[in-house]
């Protein structure tokens, strides 16, 4: 499922250029070189390079490529926004490249479809949160002016012992 292959890199939903090869049926460094042969087609907001914190995310979490020394990439992938991939269209001309674009482009829009309607329910969540909290303080307030009412007063406490200065004789 494309849907899976899309990740959030620095606030920003890419495919990995090892994924796209893979979906287009091309090497990753045939993708990477037409890339590289246009790169006028292919800002920063389509394509970017990721760095050494970004793999190691990715590294982490999903299981790419080895460490350095031990085999996999000798530099950091390419990423690619939704833009970046419709781009890809215009450099892999293949009929299956254009296919497998329009596929990947409605891929990306249904992803933010769903996040559309998260952004609602996070909102509904806060304002619930917030009203619950305005709640708890209310009755916290009320609690405390009950229980201010149900506590008995002290009673005064009895003396034991003879009262100082009652006439005795030395108690002066």
């Amino acid at each position: 499922m494309i849907q899976r292959k899309i990740y959030l890199i620095r606030d920003k939903k890419v495919m990995l250029d090892t994924d796209l090869a893979k979906l287009y049926a091309v090497e990753t460094s045939h993708l990477n070189r037409a890339v590289k042969r246009n790169m006028e087609r292919f800002p920063e907001d389509f394509m970017f390079q990721l760095n050494a914190e970004d793999v190691e995310v990715l590294r982490c979490q999903f299981g790419i490529s080895k460490r350095k020394g031990r085999g996999g990439r000798r530099y950091f992938p390419f990423v690619f926004t939704e833009h970046g991939v419709a781009m890809l269209s215009s450099v892999l001309k293949s009929k299956k490249a254009i296919q497998l674009n329009v596929l990947i482009v409605r891929a990306f829009i249904s992803l933010r479809e769903m996040m559309a309607g998260r952004e609602d329910l996070v909102n509904r969540m806060e304002a619930l949160e917030r009203e619950q909290k305005a709640q708890g303080e209310t009755l916290q307030g009320l609690y405390d002016y009950v229980t201010s009412y149900l506590v008995e007063p002290e009673k005064p406490r009895r003396k034991y012992g003879f009262p100082q200065n009652a006439g005795f004789p030395g108690a002066e």
